[in-house]
């Protein structure tokens, strides 16, 4: 009897723990599957979209999926970390974007003389990659207080691609796109439709036609390369024998973003080295940060040659 009472327990306690073990890989899984693909992010667009929402003062207001996508790529202009004093070597652009879209966004009431004078809804920045597109348009949504929408095209697609075919995707999307963009162009809200592209030739003429403003942001020449290395390395010490002219011939063919990079790389190579003195050693390193501080030498134009075979410059585009 005592023997049969000891196979039924263990039984039991074999079945406890198989529903146990299936219970835990079941939840697990479920875990896993919800910190990853569209469910990650559905709900870090709904926790993201809630935060905007409450700092605009519209924390009642309900939102479906897709409008949690696009409110959570709204970008306060407090939490824009680039002005136009950070972009070096487009001072042209950035004074025609001053006259024709700040100006009359920020004091509209000194253009109301003419509707002629209005600021365009529609601005297109082109040119190739790592020039400085991007940084223009936050640059410009911070210099006129404006809330910045950061909106990809794949995120206006995705709208319809749950409701329609690939091929209807296109059509559907430019036609609601264009409906509504005519509203704007007819109200008198301050609204402005900024583009950026380093394929202008593939935008649709429709669209072409509702972006008046159209400028080129293409490789910086000598002069352009000299403000933004100045720009680049103004807090970092440079040895006397540095010239940044110099450099600035030598990286012809670079973009604003290629320069960086050889900035970065070329600043990493005295830290290196001091790292390297110290043998590596923790000790050794918190000992020197207690009695002197890190302290590293300044950067010589060697430290570039040695960086620039690791930067390629991108190959300039066609604009036609």
């Amino acid at each position: 009897m005592s023997g049969s009472n000891f196979m039924t327990k263990k039984v039991a306690i074999e079945v406890a723990m198989l529903i146990l073990s299936q219970a835990a890989a079941f939840y697990t899984l479920k875990w896993f599957m919800d910190s990853m693909g569209p469910n990650a992010e559905r709900k870090s667009a709904k926790s993201k979209s809630g935060d905007v929402l409450k700092r605009l003062g519209h924390k009642d207001l309900k939102l479906n999926e897709y409008e949690q996508t696009i409110a959570s790529e709204v970008i306060h202009p407090e939490d824009i970390g680039v002005g136009f004093e950070n972009i070096g070597g487009l001072d042209p652009i950035i004074s025609s974007l001053r006259e024709s879209v700040i100006y009359p966004l920020v004091f509209p009431e000194l253009f109301t003389s003419s509707s002629l004078l209005s600021a365009p809804k529609g601005v297109l920045l082109y040119g190739p990659p790592g020039c400085g597109k991007t940084m223009l348009a936050r640059a410009l949504a911070k210099e006129s207080g404006a809330t910045f929408i950061n909106i990809a095209v794949s995120t206006l697609a995705n709208k319809w691609e749950r409701k329609s075919g690939d091929h209807e995707v296109t059509a559907t999307m430019k036609a609601e796109f264009m409906t509504l963009w005519d509203g704007l162009l007819s109200a008198s809200d301050r609204i402005l439709v900024l583009g950026a592209t380093n394929r202008p030739n593939d935008i649709d003429s429709a669209i072409l036609r509702r972006m008046p403003k159209r400028y080129p942001v293409s490789l910086p020449d000598e002069k352009q390369r000299l403000k933004i290395l100045n720009l680049m390395l103004s807090d970092t010490p440079l040895s006397p024998e540095l010239s940044l002219e110099t450099l600035a011939i030598r990286t012809a063919g670079m973009s604003g973003s290629d320069l960086k990079e050889l900035c970065r790389d070329a600043a990493m190579i005295p830290v290196r080295e001091f790292l390297k003195e110290s043998g590596g050693s923790r000790e050794v390193l918190e000992k020197r940060s207690q009695e002197e501080g890190f302290k590293y030498r300044p950067l010589e134009m060697r430290d570039f040659s040695v960086g620039a075979p690791d930067i390629a410059p991108i190959v300039p585009l066609v604009l036609d």
